[in-house]
C-alpha cells in the first residue's frame, strides 16, 4: 500500500524531537506532533494550525475546554483525553517538584503548579494546601467550587482538613476566571478569618494566592498577611 505523503514528514519530526526537544518547534508543530499518537492516518498538521489560529498557543490549547476542543474539526475524543493527559501530568510534575523544592524563601515552584492546575478552571475554587515543618506538602485539597464569580468558603472545614493533615503551614488558593487576580474585599475579609481561625489552632498562613491562566496575586508579596 502506498504510503501517505505526511508519513515521511512525521518520521522528520520524531526525529527533530528526539535530537534537539521541542526547542525551535512552534507551537503548531509541538500540537501536531502530540497529536500524532491518537491520529496515525490523517495528517494532522491542518488540525494543529487550526487549533493554535482559534486558541493563540500551544498552553492555550490545552487551557480549553472539551467543549471547545471538540468544535475543532479533527479533534475527538481520544485527542481530547491525551491533551487533558498532558496537562494533568505537568500539573503532576509542578507539584512533586515543588515538593521537593519548595521554601519559604523561594515560593516560584509552587506558584506555577497552582497556576497551571487552577487557572483555567471554569468555575471559582478554593484549595487549602497543607504543608509540614519542612515546608513539604503534605495533603491539598478543594475546599469549595462555586460559581464564574464566587465561592463559599467555610472556615471551619478548612481547619478541619488542616488537622487532619497534622499541618503546620497552610496555603490558600483560588482561581479568577475573569482573569482580573486583583483581591475582592471579600477575598480580604475572608483571608483574615483563615488567618485568624489557624492561629487559634497554632498554624501558619504562608500565603494566599489567586491565580488565572497567566498571572498570580500574592498576598504574602503584596503585604497583606
Amino acid at each position: 500500500m502506498q504510503k501517505r505523503h505526511y508519513h515521511g514528514h512525521r518520521e522528520r519530526a520524531r526525529q527533530r524531537f528526539l535530537e534537539q526537544g521541542l526547542q525551535g518547534f512552534q507551537d503548531y508543530e509541538a500540537l501536531e506532533l502530540l497529536l500524532l499518537f491518537v491520529a496515525r492516518q490523517r495528517d494532522m498538521k491542518p488540525v494543529a494550525k487550526a487549533l493554535v489560529e482559534r486558541f493563540g498557543s500551544f498552553k492555550n490549547v490545552l487551557d480549553a475546554s472539551p467543549d471547545e476542543l471538540r468544535a475543532i474539526d479533527g479533534v475527538g475524543p481520544a485527542a481530547i483525553t491525551l491533551m487533558r493527559f498532558v496537562k494533568q501530568a505537568a500539573a503532576r510534575y509542578l507539584q512533586q517538584t515543588s515538593q521537593a523544592g519548595f521554601s519559604p524563601d523561594s515560593p516560584e515552584a509552587l506558584i506555577q503548579y497552582c497556576i497551571v492546575n487552577m487557572g483555567a478552571e471554569l468555575n471559582e475554587k478554593f484549595r487549602v494546601i497543607c504543608l509540614d515543618g519542612k515546608f513539604a506538602i503534605v495533603d491539598e485539597q478543594d475546599v469549595t467550587e462555586g460559581t464564574v464569580d464566587q465561592a463559599t468558603v467555610y472556615p471551619r472545614k478548612v481547619m478541619e482538613i488542616a488537622l487532619a493533615a497534622k499541618a503546620t503551614t497552610l496555603v490558600f488558593v483560588h482561581n479568577h476566571p475573569d482573569g482580573n487576580v486583583t483581591p475582592s474585599e471579600f477575598d480580604k475579609t475572608l483571608t483574615r478569618g483563615l488567618v485568624l481561625a489557624a492561629r487559634t489552632m497554632h498554624i501558619a498562613v504562608y500565603d494566599h494566592i489567586i491565580v488565572s491562566r497567566d498571572t498570580h496575586f500574592s498576598f504574602r508579596e503584596s503585604g497583606l498577611l
